[in-house]
């Protein structure tokens, strides 16, 4: 969120006239301005206050600018900017060489010297937003970390996923497409399952009616069925209302008794799973359409996470990225790039249609980018952005985006699926079947 605060100023000279012509200047501005006499002040009024920006005279008794910038933590303390009446290109490039963000010669131009102050101020606040960022996120762990953010609807997510999580209701996920449904799926099976049991993902829009009793069921003698590798774990219906309506008839059956004959069996077997689903569709609109049977809707909808879009958590944006383009920077060995005001305003300013898994792909970019020294949020957003095709419907709208976002996932790991998969924050099985279902030549895009 961008701190609405009015920028605050420390200004320091010996000069009585000049400290007050300085204040009176910055608060007719808007600025929140305090003055001291001596640099020796500045350290016990830093207690005090927490200035976003220092202006400073060189020349005073008992302690002179340019010490005072060496008595200055530059990666805490505010930024500092000299002023002097005897300004000359030494003095004024030692200063620079020295870390003072500018150096400005008496008698100044008020607007020069505001705009100077100010982004001065701006650099500060941004540096101060960072430095907490990367703080809260070295703090995070465990949920906190899966469901990252700090905005009301996660926060309340999390909660939801901590007090649902050691029941064995079924539950519904909603969400639109990359707002990270199978991490919840998993959060609810890591937390709540036992740490041997499995979490057994299903892409229901690949289910076949003639070949899904040998699938979910197995075969008797051959290979389990998907059923019994999850009992005593997860089943993750993912997609449930693309299930083929023949498909869902079956299914039912076997969430109803949790019984089920693998083929050329003599007797039924039972297992014990829970059942999490997902859709990014609108379930009540499913219904209506004949896609989604009612009866199989209130098998698996006991319990209902809705997750937010990124369009409903803005304020987490500068978080997230934060955290992808540190996840990218250690992939790539590269130093982390930056959040500038501009990046954050493109930031804040995009709608994200492919939310979180569209930040993360974009944050991505902008680590490959910093490898040549070059790039910027915005250049990283709009090489997503492909207005002269937009699909006709919203169902070939994701599907291209998804196909495009594991094309290049793909690429960037040069093949290496696990990797590819982790990336993109679904799981390997579920990567493979989308590969399938997108038509994807793995092969051609490398």
């Amino acid at each position: 969120m961008t701190d609405k605060r009015p920028y605050s100023i420390l200004v320091v000279d010996d000069d009585r006239s000049m400290r007050q012509s300085l204040v009176d200047l910055l608060e007719a501005a808007g600025w929140s301005a305090e003055a001291v006499s001596r640099a020796t002040h500045v350290a016990a009024k830093l207690t005090d206050m927490q200035p976003d920006v220092i202006l400073s005279d060189v020349r005073m008794p008992g302690m002179t600018g340019l010490e005072l910038l060496a008595g200055l933590d530059q990666n805490s303390e505010p930024p500092l900017v000299l002023i002097s009446a005897h300004g000359d290109i030494p003095t004024a490039v030692r200063a620079m060489q020295d870390g003072a963000y500018s150096f400005v010669e008496k008698p100044y131009e008020p607007r020069r010297l505001l705009r100077i102050l100010t982004h001065a101020a701006e650099q500060n606040r941004m540096r101060q937003d960072n430095t907490r960022l990367k703080t809260r996120l070295m703090r995070l762990s465990g949920l906190d970390r899966i469901l990252l953010g700090q905005t009301a609807e996660v926060t309340a997510l999390r909660q939801d996923v901590l007090d649902v999580a050691s029941t064995r209701a079924p539950v519904l996920i909603t969400g639109e497409t990359g707002t990270g449904k199978e991490l919840v799926a998993h959060a609810l099976h890591d937390l709540g399952g036992d740490g041997q049991a499995m979490f057994v993902a299903l892409n229901c829009a690949a289910l076949s009616p003639d070949t899904f009793e040998a699938e979910m069921f197995g075969v008797a003698g051959q290979s389990d069925g998907r059923l019994a590798r999850a009992s005593s774990g997860t089943l993750f219906l993912d997609e449930i209302c693309s299930c083929p309506p023949a498909v869902q008839a079956k299914l039912l059956r076997v969430l109803e008794d949790k019984q089920f004959m693998p083929v050329g069996a003599s007797g039924t077997v039972t297992a014990d799973f829970r059942v999490v689903s997902a859709t990014s569709e609108d379930v009540p609109q499913a219904v209506r359409d004949g896609r989604l049977r009612p009866d199989l809707l209130f098998r698996i909808n006991t319990v209902v996470l809705a997750l937010p879009s990124l369009r409903q958590r803005r304020d987490d944006i500068a978080l997230l990225s934060r955290h992808f383009l540190e996840h990218y920077a250690e992939i790539y060995e590269l130093a982390v790039p930056e959040i500038d005001q501009d990046d954050l305003a493109a930031l804040l300013a995009h709608d994200w249609p492919g939310n979180v898994r569209e930040l993360r792909n974009v944050c991505e970019r902008r680590v490959l980018a910093a490898r040549r020294g070059a790039g910027s949020m915005a250049q990283a957003i709009q090489a997503d952005q492909h207005l002269d095709d937009i699909p006709g419907t919203l169902r070939e709208a994701v599907a291209a985006f998804e196909r495009e976002l594991i094309g290049k996932a793909i690429q960037a790991h040069e093949g290496r699926m696990d990797a590819a998969a982790e990336a993109l924050g679904i799981g390997r099985r579920t990567l493979n079947e989308k590969i399938v279902k997108l038509g994807l030549d793995k092969d051609a895009l490398l």
